[in-house]
């Protein structure tokens, strides 16, 4: 079958599907990613890709680049004719499924988190709610990566019982992401936070934080690792990070393609998101046996026990932050150790890739035999 893949970067992709794309490629599949372009490309094609470009405006809900974008996919999808599509991302889910509509394409969108658009005032998100309820009432299969998410679509009748599917965020290569010893307890506390930076990711809680515990304990570490500059209303841009370096409160890492280096020198993997689908970074670094500290959000907790393989924290608040991060920092090295264990074995049990992967080949083949009975 040829099938097509759609998100708001090609990145994307490539992080958080790849297990997907293998095993459609292994499967046989004709596989195309439509997304904006980025220096992903090369890596996608290498895995079996075939990229094509999808011009669209990522940040908020103008609704003349809306209805650009509706017509785009549905002239992109006419040209490609795919067996079915699968989405990622709220705009590439809503206009996507208006555009598979227009030509009875299976289409399967993955609810990854609620976004800005849900944290932004009640105007822009009764504008979503109503583009979501509209667009998403004729689709057999929506999934979703947490109960949360799940069951306000179901209050705000925004999606029936019937259509939503739960799955365990992306899954997560448990061989890649295998367990790594702990730091010493010689070495100086590390405490990581992956994350695009911005606001909604809890950014400035995690520097305010820091700000109190180095005030204390000046040998403890706080190191950023991710993108600056991100095209989303809530970025913080490279003058404000370099102000904090030049503070000596943050470590800024940049990005990389590899995160188990920076998760294996680090204690502890820190969160403080203001809500998530599937936090990504903690279950990478769950699996490689490291403590969390996350906010107490949707994803989050469905992925951080409290008190078992870390603490979560009240979200916007960094003193709340800071007195997980001091819970932590009192921690016997056995204690972190085994909280740590504890979070490889919750991967294992949850979150195993193989779990999405099975999920969406049903689901595909479901659809595909459905669209062709009919």
């Amino acid at each position: 079958m040829h099938i097509l893949m759609t998100v708001n970067a090609a990145w994307n992709i490539l992080n958080f599907r790849r297990p997907l794309v293998r095993a459609l490629v292994n499967s046989g599949h004709r596989l195309t990613v439509l997304a904006p372009i980025d220096d992903s490309v090369k890596d996608l094609e290498g895995i079996g890709c075939r990229v094509r470009p999808l011009e669209m405006s990522v940040k908020g809900l103008n609704p003349l680049e809306d209805i650009k974008l509706q017509r785009r996919l549905t002239q992109l999808f006419r040209e490609e004719q795919p067996d079915a599509v699968l989405s990622y991302t709220i705009k590439n889910n809503i206009f996507g499924a208006r555009a598979a509509r227009s030509h009875s394409i299976p289409f399967v969108p993955n609810v990854t988190g609620l976004g800005t658009a849900f944290l932004s005032g009640p105007l822009l998100q009764t504008v979503t709610e109503q583009l979501y309820r509209r667009s998403f009432k004729d689709l057999p299969i929506i999934f979703f990566q947490n109960v949360d998410d799940r069951d306000l679509f179901l209050e705000r009748k925004l999606v029936r019982s019937n259509q939503a599917r739960l799955l365990p965020g992306s899954g997560i290569d448990l061989h890649h992401f295998a367990p790594r010893p702990s730091p010493s307890s010689s070495q100086k506390t590390v405490f990581l936070m992956i994350a695009r930076l911005l606001r909604d990711k809890g950014v400035l809680e995690f520097v305010d934080a820091a700000r109190r515990i180095k005030a204390r304990h000046p040998d403890t570490c706080f190191q950023l690792l991710g993108a600056v500059g991100s095209e989303n209303r809530t970025a913080i841009d490279m003058k404000t990070v370099q102000s904090w370096v030049s503070e000596g409160v943050i470590e800024y890492l940049g990005t990389t393609k590899d995160v188990r280096p920076a998760i294996a020198a680090a204690s502890c993997v820190v969160l403080p998101s203001y809500r998530e689908g599937a936090p990504r970074t903690l279950i990478e670094a769950a699996a490689m046996e490291r403590p969390l500290i996350a906010t107490d959000v949707p994803g989050c907790r469905s992925v951080v026990d409290q008190g078992v393989n870390g603490f979560l924290c009240a979200v916007h608040d960094a003193d709340s932050l800071a007195m997980a991060i001091e819970r932590f920092m009192a921690l016997a090295p056995e204690d972190r150790r085994a909280m740590g264990q504890a979070g490889r074995a919750k991967m294992e049990r949850e979150f195993d890739q193989t779990i999405v992967v099975d999920a969406y080949l049903e689901a595909i083949s479901h659809l595909v035999q459905q669209s062709g009975a009919a």
